[in-house]
């Protein structure tokens, strides 16, 4: 059977891939927070979970979709910004009420009280609302007087994903500092690392802004290094921590 006599077959198939890898890249970001949420859901207690993890995630994601604007990129990627904003918002919501729920008359805070001691530790899920609306309205100003000058739009860019690819590098020094990886969870880094390269070969394939995939090989290779810690560290005595960190966290 010649190539013209398999079309049928082939060009279903292709766009079934097709639509699978977009749909894996809106949806993949978020999977290893589920079992995160799960676990400080059942246990009321996000002591590890750092909800910096929420605000650099916010941060990037805000800035890519302002990029969009400024330049056009591949719908799956705006759309797994928009997908990766909702799911931090959960998880912000989720440990607020938890550790609230832990300092019963403790003293509120509040974003309006603009303390920088307290910055992004405030008593309620609405006062990190209000602080992710004002960065996305003052970005937003900032983007719209600034939206025809190339050197912003790419500079921009490569902000936001600069932003997410140096997300894994707190975990990499809280290692290096403790010695340690204990309380680290070695699936929840695999799951990084599988992540992170699926979405760099996307970039690279579907011939997305190159801060794209420079930036999506910086991540692999700072997922990666974590990976060498734990093989390094494996046979240390291991050091008391804090907290356990159960995702990239500060």
């Amino acid at each position: 059977m010649d190539a013209q006599g398999l079309d049928w077959l082939l060009v279903p198939l292709q766009q079934l891939v097709s639509w699978g890898a977009a749909g894996a890249m809106v949806f993949g970001g978020v999977v290893p927070y589920i079992p995160q949420y799960r676990d400080i859901r059942r246990t009321q207690n996000a002591d590890g979970f750092s909800t910096y993890v929420c605000l650099v995630l916010l941060v990037a994601n805000i800035l890519r979709i302002l990029f969009w604007f400024g330049r056009r990129f591949e719908s799956p990627l705006l759309w797994q910004s928009v997908v990766m904003l909702l799911t931090m918002l959960l998880m912000l919501k989720l440990c607020t009420e938890v550790r609230v729920a832990g300092e019963l008359g403790g003293k509120r805070r509040s974003f309006a009280d603009f303390d920088p001691h307290h910055f992004w530790h405030w008593s309620c899920f609405a006062d990190y609302v209000q602080c992710v609306l004002v960065f996305t309205g003052v970005a937003g100003c900032v983007t719209y007087l600034s939206i025809d000058s190339a050197l912003f739009v790419e500079t921009l860019g490569f902000l936001a994903v600069l932003t997410e690819a140096l997300l894994g590098v707190p975990q990499l020094y809280r290692n290096y500092r403790h010695r340690s990886t204990e309380g680290m969870s070695i699936k929840m880094v695999l799951m990084w690392t599988s992540g992170d390269t699926f979405k760099t070969a996307y970039f690279l394939l579907n011939r997305a802004p190159l801060q794209f995939s420079v930036c999506g090989l910086l991540q692999v290779l700072v997922d990666l290094a974590i990976l060498v810690q734990a093989r390094a560290y494996a046979q240390r005595p291991a050091k008391p921590a804090a907290h356990p960190a159960s995702a990239k966290a500060l």
